[in-house]
């Protein structure tokens, strides 16, 4: 499964090798996604080479090859779902109807409780939740945890995080957090100003500082499921 920015920069190499016989610069690729740095396409570049769909090749500048396409985007359109900005609503069956019954919430994906990751809005399978665990008229989702940051606010790798969808929340929340538009994480929240801190709960990891419009608040979290 690819985000839709993965998508758009293969698209992008795909054309323009079709049309030129090699691959754009890490400069064109920038502009063409909109990113404010090349940082932001390496590690798109390195997510595709992890999975499988193209290759770089050593020693060689702007040396990419594409090794294979989604079938969706061999059939001529995609639609990938990606958590950027806003959510979109969860099925009207995996809303609450009466709080003391368990409701099935759809699974949306991970999301990284360590460096944060792509969090992928796409319904991997649901899971049965305690009705009480959900605040009235409030729509939810869940999430499967990555990574140890989280370890000592009793969350673990492999946990599934049930997660409020909300645009705000008061410091100290632990908060599904959209990092630049493009990574999403789990972490606690901390303001300050024009200042947020996104703070791990876990001492091998740092505490990371951005302005406040590079960080949005998708979600905080409001229960956790562990299966033994």
């Amino acid at each position: 499964m690819l985000t839709r920015k993965q998508l758009d920069l293969l698209e992008f190499i795909h054309k323009r090798m079709q049309k030129d016989g090699v691959p754009p610069s890490f400069d064109e690729m920038k502009v063409a996604l909109d990113l404010r740095s090349k940082s932001g396409i390496h590690r798109l570049i390195t997510a595709l080479e992890e999975r499988g769909f193209i290759r770089r090749l050593a020693h060689r500048a702007r040396a990419i090859e594409i090794l294979r396409l989604p079938e969706s985007f061999e059939g001529g359109g995609f639609q990938p779902r990606v958590i950027e900005g806003s959510l979109t609503p969860p099925p009207a069956e995996a809303l609450p109807i009466e709080a003391a019954n368990a409701i099935n919430l759809p699974v949306m994906g991970r999301i990284a409780a360590g460096t944060p990751i792509e969090a992928i809005q796409q319904v991997a399978n649901n899971v049965s939740v305690p009705g009480e665990m959900l605040k009235n008229n409030g729509r939810h989702y869940a999430l499967e945890v990555k990574g140890d940051s989280m370890i000592d606010a009793g969350i673990n790798n492999g946990d599934i995080v049930v997660i409020n969808e909300q645009n705000d929340a008061d410091n100290g929340d632990i908060v599904v957090a959209l990092v630049e538009d493009q990574e999403a994480t789990l972490k606690r929240l901390r303001k300050r100003g024009s200042v947020i801190a996104l703070e791990a709960a876990n001492p091998a990891y740092e505490t990371r500082v951005y302005r406040d419009d590079q960080v949005k608040v998708q979600g905080k979290l409001v229960g956790l499921i562990r299966t033994y």
